[in-house]
């Protein structure tokens, strides 16, 4: 085998292969001489079958393997020899008729494109100087917490007597069958169904139609469907609800107290305030972080600067400009776009792009001299709960990353992260600086440069 490396600017690299035709035919033999003795072959005996006529049968498909098999382990010893860290899968280009090669008639040349990953030393960990944004919930957060959660679980006692209408805010008991096109639809039929009025639970319009209505009133309620609805069949369709309305409630307003917190299996109210206060402390907690991170991300960014991969830098261009391009079609681009050229959103976008390969590749080789590494227990637990996520299909959600390779490198990027910038943070100069809610939750610009 011979390999030339014809080109070398930059990350990119270009090599020419040769494997002579006679290692081909000598490889070809060997497999030929491997299955004919498993061979069993109408007229001739099992293990009898002469190589020639294997040959001749499946000699075609037989090479097909080697040269397939001989581009994998010559492009792997290419990458080897060189020492290469390729930044994505090499391209192969065949020099050459591959027909002639199949045949066993010419010799296997082809050249070898790759982009490898630049070379680069990280900034001294040590010198990166944070500040972690902290706050405390107060006791008045905590207690309207415990309002809400009293008001989300109110009672409702049936009104009573002959004047009683429906008003926003009371809960109506109702049964219902809805029609599109003067055809009853699937998912459109209710019998005592709870609905509390003002609370967006049906489809727009529903609601407002029972405001007024009486027990035993029967209501002809008109809405539109949505044009995004979930149903493609029932999307921007007027249909008509035959509604009856059997019974009317008034909300009971639920008392923060001890009677609240047994409810809702707490042994008391002050049991019940101080889980509250631990999920808002985690609430704030998880915002910290992420402003922490947002933080270390621009410092890594400005810290270094070196060649990106085209091919990678690309990749990730095309994800966020797709997305772009369906927020532009579903009227949800960001106000701050809107009045921009595709030229400059392209351009903004494209740096965008270039910032995320960069951190990318700066945490990879973070990780990489740290030797950071995902334990097997870390990626179970983290399939776990990404297949909880779907329900009734958990178990098969499961089943499917356990046996797909690049799902589970998916659920492992977000890990491996998260562990290279818990490692940054300890070795960084971190100072906790309080800040009030508002600029704890707010969200942050990017760096100068970036656009909007």
């Amino acid at each position: 085998m011979q390999i030339v490396e014809k080109s070398g600017e930059g990350l990119s690299k270009v090599f020419s292969v040769t494997v002579p035709m006679s290692d081909l035919v000598e490889r070809l033999d060997a497999k030929i001489a491997e299955i004919t003795p498993t061979l069993n072959i109408k007229g001739f005996r099992p293990g009898k079958v002469p190589q020639a006529h294997v040959r001749k049968l499946y000699g075609k498909s037989i090479m097909s393997e080697v040269v397939e098999q001989t581009l994998n382990e010559t492009t792997q010893k290419v990458l080897e020899e060189n020492k290469l860290r390729p930044a994505g899968d090499p391209d192969l280009t065949p020099n050459g008729d591959m027909a002639q090669v199949i045949d066993g008639k010419a010799d296997l040349a082809y050249d070898i494109a790759i982009e490898v990953m630049p070379e680069f030393e990280p900034t001294d960990l040590t010198k990166i100087s944070l500040k972690r944004p902290v706050y405390e919930p107060t006791d008045a957060e905590v207690d309207e917490a415990v309002d809400e959660l009293a008001k989300q679980n109110r009672t409702y006692e049936t009104r009573t007597g002959k004047t009683v209408k429906a008003k926003d805010g009371d809960m109506v008991v109702i049964d219902f069958i809805g029609r599109a096109d003067g055809v009853a639809f699937e998912g459109g039929t209710g019998v005592d169904t709870e609905l509390v009025l003002g609370s967006g639970s049906f489809i727009p319009g529903f609601e407002d139609q029972l405001v007024g209505a009486k027990p035993d009133d029967k209501v002809m309620v008109k809405v539109t469907f949505p044009a995004e609805y979930q149903a493609p069949n029932l999307a921007g369709k007027d249909a008509e609800f035959e509604t009856t309305v059997k019974e009317v409630k008034a909300p009971v307003e639920s008392k923060a107290d001890d009677g609240l917190a047994e409810r809702l299996g707490v042994e008391s109210l002050e049991k019940l305030r101080e889980l509250l206060k631990t999920n808002l402390e985690s609430q704030y907690s998880g915002a910290s972080r992420f402003k922490l991170k947002r933080a270390l991300l621009d410092v890594l960014d400005e810290k270094h600067e070196f060649p990106l991969p085209p091919k990678m830098v690309e990749a990730e261009f095309a994800q966020i400009w797709g997305q772009v391009q369906s927020d532009k079609e579903r009227g949800t681009l960001p106000p701050e776009d809107l009045e921009k050229t595709e030229d400059i959103l392209q351009t903004e976008y494209r740096k965008i792009a270039e910032r995320r390969v960069r951190l990318g590749l700066v945490l990879a080789e973070i990780g990489r001299v740290n030797n950071v590494q995902i334990t097997d227990q870390e990626l179970a637990e983290a399939m776990r709960a990404e297949a909880m996520r779907y329900g009734p299909q958990a178990q098969q959600i499961f089943d499917f990353f356990r046996q797909n390779p690049a799902a589970q490198a998916q659920l492992r990027a977000p890990i491996f992260e998260d562990k290279v910038v818990d490692l940054i943070i300890e070795q960084a100069k971190v100072k906790d600086e309080k800040v009030s809610k508002d600029d704890l939750l707010k969200e942050d610009d990017m760096p100068a440069g970036y656009g909007a």
